[in-house]
Order: structure tokens, then C-alpha cells, then sequence
């Protein structure tokens, strides 16, 4: 697979202040790509697996972002986006956060809206990972 741009950063625990740093970056790789509102989407996807590593994990995250899919990937290809952390438990995804709460709907909201997502083991801890096309899935 022929990868297009690509974003890579490392973020410390509790760094609250990187989400809007990665939001701001990912804006600009994706600048050229997807459909109307694919890019904002690709925003609030990873702004919610970036905050739920920086919160719930005791030693940063990784993120890494790229298009591909061949020629003209920048502009048609499918965006996968990673966020690595360094704690081996995988997450639960809830079938429905009680109304009042305030936390739980980050990862309802990437299986929702996400065209494929997972979670695989990474040496000493794990990837929750998203792909989203560029012009959205039928």
C-alpha cells in the first residue's frame, strides 16, 4: 500500500493541551482530503481516542495518521488513524453511558461513526485504531 502524508506525535500523560495540537495537525494533513465533513469527522474521532489514552493511562500516547491507497491518495484515500498507550487493558465499549454522565460515549462514538476501527495488542500496550474512506462509505 502507498502511503500519503503522515502524522506522527508523541504525547505526554495528562497533556490535555495536545488534543487541540493533534486537531490542529490532523486539519492540515487533511486539508485536500475527503468529502464534506469527512476531515472534521476524522477531528472528533481521534480528539476522543487521544483524550481517552491521555486520561485513562498512566504514560502518554502515540498517535500516527496517514492516507493511502495507491495514486492520489492525498485527496480520495481512506485515513487511518492509530493511537498507541502503554497500558495492556483494552477498553469496553458501552452499549449506552447514562444520561447524566459525562464520560463513556468516545468509544461508542468511533464504532458508530468510524468505517472500521479496532484494538490489537502493541509489545507493552495497545493500538485503538479507526480508517475512514474519503468520500464515506454507502
Amino acid at each position: 500500500m502507498e502511503r500519503g502524508p503522515v502524522l506522527t506525535k508523541r504525547l505526554a500523560h495528562g497533556d490535555l493541551a495536545a488534543v487541540a495540537e493533534v486537531r490542529a495537525e490532523l486539519r492540515r494533513l487533511l486539508r485536500h482530503w475527503g468529502g464534506p465533513g469527512r476531515a472534521d469527522l476524522a477531528e472528533l474521532l481521534t480528539s476522543e481516542l487521544v483524550t481517552n489514552a491521555l486520561v485513562h493511562t498512566d504514560r502518554g500516547a502515540q498517535i500516527t495518521a496517514s492516507t493511502g491507497d495507491g495514486p492520489g491518495a492525498r485527496v480520495t484515500g481512506r485515513l487511518r488513524v492509530e493511537v498507541r498507550d502503554f497500558v495492556s487493558r483494552h477498553p469496553t465499549l458501552r452499549d449506552r453511558p447514562a444520561e447524566d454522565s459525562t464520560s463513556g460515549r468516545g468509544l461508542l462514538l468511533v464504532h458508530t461513526l468510524a468505517d472500521a476501527w479496532g484494538v490489537r495488542a502493541h509489545g507493552v500496550g495497545k493500538v485503538l485504531w479507526f480508517e475512514l474512506e474519503a468520500e464515506g462509505v454507502p
